[in-house]
């Protein structure tokens, strides 16, 4: 047996040893130990018992106390403090999330439709799906510059802000009721679409049950039946004709020359004979060498002057497309691309305008006279010349999950480039005290409600901008 092996068996059973020896004290401590775990539950009505004896006798348990833990071995202790930890239970409650908020029930309904015919005709069906009757105002935005020849249902036409006009009916409808009403309007050009925005408001106006919108478009003309060109006047069969004939002339050109060169040897061949019978050569060499010509080339200034004119034209032309390119660029046009999520759309009022999340729909803006402001949403004093404008939107969630949006992040511009976000306390006064922008839009949903704008001076907002988060490329609705 090799030494290494000998002593690695030796040292081996050393340690197995000093193992059995360590081991042993603790067996009989183990089992007491054990025995003695019940011992706290038992032990404590013995005070109750105990109480009439005298306070002398009370050291004796505390005496014999001390007794296990100082026969505990060191391998019961490693054994305890070794013993792996139970994991940490879950929460019982998790972290609370916002709901999202869902549309209030509607008691009025709105769907627009227009009519194929040469003028613009739309028809309106108003439906109360409440159980009650309701007292409700429709209002028909017209598009600027359009007038009305045929209004039914007792409406009536009114000028509205700016050169917009509107039609307006006071209804009355019973429980589960439909009321059709239609506006005819006056020719216009050809080719020219016409959007008018319908909404429903209850009987003061100030608050809207539902919206809805459509865009006349003049029937197409029949397409002008084209005759089809003669063959001759093709421009395939012209180009084909060419090349055939370019192929004809490079032909005659190639035998026209072979004939040549076939004469000229001819030629030579009858007029190289000399005296004394010597047999002439095919090519007759000259009798005189030719002499050699210098190459002409052409002076230096022409070069030159070549080189400067072509330069010239080269900067010059790239200089006017440089030109042309910079005054194209737009300054006012908003970033629709880049960091931005998605393409920003621009459009007019009663258009739907989808970007990455929402598909906004901007019906109406009204503004109140200058001075009639409130307060701010601080509590701070209103401008002087202060004014607010409400805005009824539509709102519809487009994506499979909730989406939140935020009050600052939809603006009204001004004239000037000078925009104002919504003011929160006058929306959520409009909104019959509830906050819209307080919880996320459920999925597929759609809201008609409005926004309040605080504005100052004498000029309504220009345009709406509309987005549903930070990195939105948004819509931009501008406004008649």
């Amino acid at each position: 047996m090799p030494a290494s092996t000998r002593h690695h068996r030796a040292l081996a059973v050393f340690v197995h040893c000093l193992g059995i020896l360590a081991a042993v004290p603790a067996l009989p401590t183990a089992a007491p130990e054990a025995a003695a775990a019940p011992r706290p539950a038992a032990a404590t009505p013995r005070p109750a018992a105990a109480t009439p004896h005298p306070t002398a006798a009370t050291p004796r348990p505390t005496a014999a106390t001390p007794e296990p833990v100082a026969t505990r071995s060191p391998v019961a202790m490693v054994a305890r403090v070794t013993e792996p930890t139970p994991p940490s239970a879950p929460p019982a409650l998790a972290p609370p999330t916002r709901a999202p908020a869902s549309a209030p029930p509607q008691q009025v309904t709105v769907a627009v439709a227009t009519e194929s015919s040469p003028a613009p005709r739309y028809r309106i069906q108003v439906r109360n799906v409440s159980n009650s009757p309701l007292e409700t105002t429709v209002r028909q935005e017209l598009p600027p510059g359009s007038s009305t020849t045929a209004i039914s249902g007792g409406g009536r036409s009114t000028p509205a802000s700016g050169s917009t006009t509107e039609v307006t009916w006071r209804l009355r409808l019973p429980a589960h009721s439909t009321t059709t009403l239609g506006t005819a309007l006056a020719a216009t050009a050809p080719g020219r679409p016409l959007t008018a925005p319908t909404c429903a408001f209850t009987s003061d106006g100030s608050r809207p049950y539902d919206c809805a919108t459509a865009t006349w478009q003049a029937a197409a003309a029949p397409a002008a039946e084209v005759t089809e060109a003669p063959p001759w006047r093709r421009y395939p069969v012209l180009l084909a004709g060419l090349a055939v004939l370019l192929l004809i002339s490079a032909a005659l050109a190639w035998v026209w020359r072979r004939r040549r060169g076939r004469r000229v040897t001819a030629a030579a061949l009858s007029t190289g004979g000399g005296s004394g019978g010597d047999r002439g050569t095919i090519y007759p060499r000259p009798a005189a060498p030719n002499p050699v010509r210098r190459r002409r080339t052409p002076p230096v200034w022409m070069l030159v002057g070549a080189a400067v004119v072509v330069l010239a034209g080269v900067v010059g032309t790239a200089g006017w497309t440089a030109t042309r390119q910079v005054a194209a660029i737009d300054t006012q046009k908003q970033p629709t691309s880049g960091a931005w999520t998605g393409t920003g759309v621009n459009g007019s009022l009663g258009v739907p305008l989808r970007e990455s999340a929402f598909e906004f729909t901007v019906y109406r803006m009204t503004c109140g006279a200058p001075g009639t402001a409130g307060k701010t949403a601080g509590g701070g004093a209103p401008p002087a010349n202060g004014r607010r404008c409400e805005a009824t939107v539509g709102v519809r969630n487009v994506t499979g999950d909730h989406q939140p949006w935020h009050s600052e992040l939809q603006r009204a511009y001004l004239p000037g480039g000078r925009w104002v976000s919504t003011d929160e306390s006058a929306t959520r006064t409009a909104n019959l005290g509830r906050d819209v922008f307080a919880d996320p839009m459920a999925a597929g949903t759609r809201m008609v409600l409005p926004l309040v704008f605080t504005v100052d001076g004498r000029d309504p907002p220009q345009q709406l901008e509309l987005r549903s988060g930070v990195f939105s490329a948004g819509v931009r609705v501008q406004m008649p």
